[in-house]
């Protein structure tokens, strides 16, 4: 009988640590996305907080200072300034006009110090004007294009 016991012990132990585990590694993998706007309305409650902020990548913003990525993200009238420093590479995608994700935290002086961003450049997926498929009907002729 002992020797159950110390297995139902070992096993409470295990699956004890298993469901610890399991809640304090939820909480540092939520993040809330953000828009820019939302952002500025949280005040105090935006700094320290793990986010996601999503936005267009500002004209001309793009810097390389040392080891960091800086820019700046719109969306409508606001603005946001980005430093990445994460030891991911930036996304091919990411450059002047593109929609980019930064996952990271506010800091107080402003700074959205990111540790992940992701990228998609929209007009790379849209079709170019006036052009049609292979096969399909010329507007003009009728006939299908080669």
């Amino acid at each position: 009988m002992r020797k159950y016991g110390k297995f139902a012990a070992l096993i409470v132990v295990v699956i004890g640590t298993l469901v610890w585990l399991a809640f304090a590694g939820s909480g540092d993998s939520k993040t809330y996305y953000k828009s820019i706007d939302e952002l500025s309305q949280m005040g105090d409650r935006a700094y320290g907080t793990r986010l996601r902020v999503g936005g267009d990548v500002a004209t001309g913003s793009i810097q390389h200072v040392g080891g960091k990525v800086l820019f700046t993200l719109k969306q409508d009238s606001r603005t946001l300034q980005v430093a990445y420093a994460g030891i991911d590479p930036l996304p091919d995608t990411f450059r002047d006009g593109a929609q980019a994700l930064a996952d990271g935290r506010m800091d107080r002086d402003g700074t959205f110090h990111a540790s992940k961003i992701s990228a998609k450049c929209a007009s790379k997926y849209e079709a170019k004007p006036n052009v049609q498929a292979p096969g399909q009907p010329d507007v003009h002729s009728g006939r299908p294009s080669v």
